[in-house]
């Protein structure tokens, strides 16, 4: 399947983000053809972890937030890392950018604590999605089904566990970016 065409937003907090759950959708996508534009709250660099004490690596930032728009782009992907997820959603530009994919109907992927900023953006009414297990009472105080899988896909939002499911997730979110926009993605807008 190839992303030939397709360019995707791949958030990053400027600190905390879990490091193989950035590269290893980044090379992925790459990979499957898509260009792939890393986004952040800030330009500059960002500095993953591995865990939560462990320093990852320093990645440069393409753009800020406050400097794209989601019709640039035909699919976003968040990555997990307690502190860089907590990070993003707690910025009101980003949280904005991740409705604006949802209410376009494009392809949406988050891993682990992500869906904190899909909470956050108020999208996960009526969805089923998995996560980190810790956020199944966030998940579902939002509204939505939470399930222990490696990965679900619930029309157009792919997402997964943690990294151990990474090669599942990373193959889904090439399929849906494939597919394009789901109309259903706007449901819960």
């Amino acid at each position: 399947m190839t992303l030939d065409g397709k360019t995707i937003a791949l958030l990053i907090s400027p600190r905390g983000t879990e490091e193989p759950e950035f590269t290893q959708p980044l090379t992925a996508l790459r990979e499957a053809g898509a260009t792939v534009r890393v986004i952040s709250t800030q330009s500059g660099t960002a500095r993953t972890v591995n865990g939560d004490l462990d320093p990852g690596s320093e990645h440069q930032i393409d753009s800020a937030v406050g400097a794209v728009k989601a019709d640039q782009f035909d699919g976003l992907v968040i990555p997990g890392g307690t502190v860089g997820a907590d990070t993003l959603r707690a910025d009101e530009s980003v949280v904005a950018f991740v409705r604006d994919f949802f209410s376009a109907g494009k392809p949406v992927g988050a891993i682990c604590h992500a869906p904190w900023v899909l909470i956050e953006a108020g999208v996960l009414k009526g969805r089923t999605i998995t996560s980190y297990p810790s956020l199944k009472t966030d998940i579902t105080n939002a509204g939505a089904s939470w399930v222990d899988k490696e990965v679900m896909t619930d029309s157009g939002l792919v997402t997964s566990r943690n990294p151990d499911d990474l090669p599942a997730f990373c193959a889904k979110l090439i399929e849906e970016f494939a597919e394009g926009r789901h109309k259903a993605q706007a449901r819960s807008v």
